[in-house]
């Protein structure tokens, strides 16, 4: 998200979590303040390959919920970040194209709360297109992952299908096939998918 009025209006919605992207390369690279929305909605903070310092101050300033690593941030790294006691949930991304060794997310899983796997793309999200869902019959743990990449309101039958297999499927996070341009949400496209996926 990035702009205040289109901000408030998503808001409306009422989605779980929230995403502000603080990565100067990104065209949806998040700057101001985020206007007040409702506490229940989990504000969160996107981050690629930050410094720990970085991250700490946006947390505090924006109250964030959640955050979300986006680059190569590693076990050390994500250990680090959660002994600030921030009380946050954090989120590693994992991008994947046709397979992916799964072998590397065992030493994460002590200090994240939940993996994002998306399409390995030319941009560091954000790219449109999913990956082949059919790699994530692999996975081999139990912790709760979020489903991204390319998801739109074409993709709503094979969603569907995917949260009926027993994958421990947390989340979708939706983004650029619901965008008017980057960081600019269309409402109408969010309510149609929000009400045929609940």
């Amino acid at each position: 998200m990035k702009i205040e009025e289109n901000i408030k209006a998503v808001a409306g919605l009422q989605p779980d979590y929230m995403g502000f992207i603080f990565y100067p390369k990104s065209p949806r690279n998040f700057k101001g303040e985020i206007p007040e929305i409702d506490e229940n909605i989990k504000k969160t903070g996107v981050f690629v390959n930050a410094s720990i310092d970085f991250i700490l101050e946006k947390v505090k300033e924006h109250s964030f919920k959640a955050v979300q690593l986006h680059g190569s941030e590693s076990v050390a790294y994500c250990q680090e970040l959660i002994s600030h006691d921030l009380d946050i949930e954090l989120f590693k991304v994992f991008s994947i194209k046709d397979e992916f060794d799964f072998s590397v997310l065992k030493n994460y899983e002590p200090f994240v709360n939940y993996f994002l796997f998306d399409t390995k793309g030319k941009d560091k999200g954000g790219n449109g297109y999913t990956f082949d869902w059919s790699v994530l019959k692999q996975y081999p743990s139990t912790k709760p992952f979020i489903l991204s990449g390319g998801i739109g309101v074409d993709e709503i039958e094979k969603v569907k299908e995917i949260l009926k297999t027993d994958l421990p499927i947390y989340a979708l996070d939706i983004n650029s096939k619901f965008e008017i341009e980057p960081g600019l949400k269309d409402v109408e496209l969010l309510q149609q998918f929000f009400k045929e996926i609940h």
